[in-house]
């Protein structure tokens, strides 16, 4: 079985590329042909179009493998079926699951690739990608969020009423640190400005309050005495002063599907650092982060469903066999689609949202396996 299962692997992965490299190409005419307006707008040089195409192409490849892996299955098993070389294989003793092998050693391979591809390499080069579409395809950003507020530490709040992305300048500050729930200090500003020569940021018109303690005395304005708290605190007020905090002006810039410039070890942090602020949004990353496990998977799932819709000889030839593969590979992608806005926006778990369509394939799958004749 050993010259079956080469010839069988040599098969599958020679398709499974050459079905790439025509989605590719397709792919990238329709792309250029709509953004040819953008390019010469921006006069942009054949050699940046060109590198920009270099960077694009990797992370489109990676998004259609699942889908490109199961047409390339459906098309290798449904012409062998056409040859009535399956019928010639399970005809000598071959069992239907050992055959399943070299396909499942060929998706083992492109799935290794493809992970690791898409959880470090690929991200490296998004950032040049989308570095280039947010200066010259996308318009000038403007950070137009008002009232934020960043929990920049534990006990430690940041706010802004406003930010001038182009200055680098934040209006009406104060950062407030709390102790057991207590506020001990507060610093407040009329602004912030980024200084670019020093790394830090410099606090124009501040004021400085510190919460000593909290004491009790007895109220002379009460009928019979009682107590009142007061607050001893100290104050100090200057114009102009440097000071470190853990914000940068880069995360006032687009945010421009900032996750696909961001490897798994990015991600993870990121993250991390989005809760440990309380910040809205978290949700995307995360999504992000499990749809580069969840895609592996879905590989193996795609290609076991791919032998079984076309292990059988159709009377209409490949080519029925073949439209099937698109049809279930649109119905793949809408439910991979519509769960992951589900979980974007919070309304179902991310963890569990990317992991659906694979388990009602997976099911839809096994079921084939039993009942549909092979």
């Amino acid at each position: 079985m050993k010259l079956l299962d080469k010839y069988i692997i040599k098969q599958f992965l020679s398709t499974f590329f050459f079905v790439v490299l025509i989605l590719l190409s397709v792919i990238t005419v329709i792309d250029m042909t709509d953004k040819m307006d953008k390019f010469a707008k921006a006069n942009l040089k054949a050699a940046d179009i060109l590198g920009y195409y270099a960077n694009y192409l990797p992370w489109i490849g990676s998004l259609i493998t699942p889908i490109t892996i199961f047409i390339a299955t459906v098309y290798v098993c449904a012409r062998m079926a056409g040859r009535t070389e399956i019928i010639a294989i399970l005809s000598s003793g071959v069992s239907f699951k050992r055959m399943l092998l070299p396909y499942f050693t060929g998706a083992f391979v492109v799935a290794v690739i493809s992970f690791v591809l898409a959880g470090w390499v690929i991200p490296n080069s998004n950032k040049k990608k989308l570095a280039f579409e947010v200066q010259y395809l996308k318009g000038k950003f403007y950070y137009d969020k008002r009232n934020i507020h960043i929990q920049v530490a534990p006990e430690i709040y940041l706010y802004l009423q406003s930010y001038n992305n182009t200055t680098n300048t934040g209006y009406h500050f104060s950062l407030e640190r709390f102790e057991n729930n207590k506020l001990v200090e507060k610093l407040t500003a009329n602004r912030i400005e980024w200084d670019s020569v020093k790394q830090k940021w410099k606090v124009r018109d501040y004021t400085i309050k510190k919460i000593d303690r909290v004491f009790e005395m007895t109220s002379l304005s009460k009928p019979g005495g009682g107590t009142i708290s007061k607050l001893d605190s100290m104050e100090r007020k200057g114009s102009s002063m440097d000071t470190a905090l853990v914000i940068h002006p880069k995360e006032f810039e687009s945010d421009y599907r900032k996750y696909d410039g961001m490897t798994l070890n990015e991600l993870n942090d990121y993250i991390e650092t989005l809760r440990s602020r309380g910040s809205a949004g978290v949700e995307v990353y995360e999504v992000e982060k499990y749809s580069r496990f969840a895609s592996p998977v879905a590989i193996f799932i795609l290609v076991f469903m791919g032998v079984i819709v076309s292990s059988r000889k159709s009377r209409g030839g490949t080519g029925v066999q073949i439209a099937l593969g698109f049809v279930l590979s649109f119905i793949f992608i809408l439910f991979f689609t519509l769960f992951r806005t589900f979980a974007e926006n919070g309304q179902w778990l991310p963890e569990i949202s990317v992991w659906i369509p694979n388990i009602v394939f997976g099911v839809i799958s096994l079921v084939m396996y039993k009942y549909v004749p092979r």
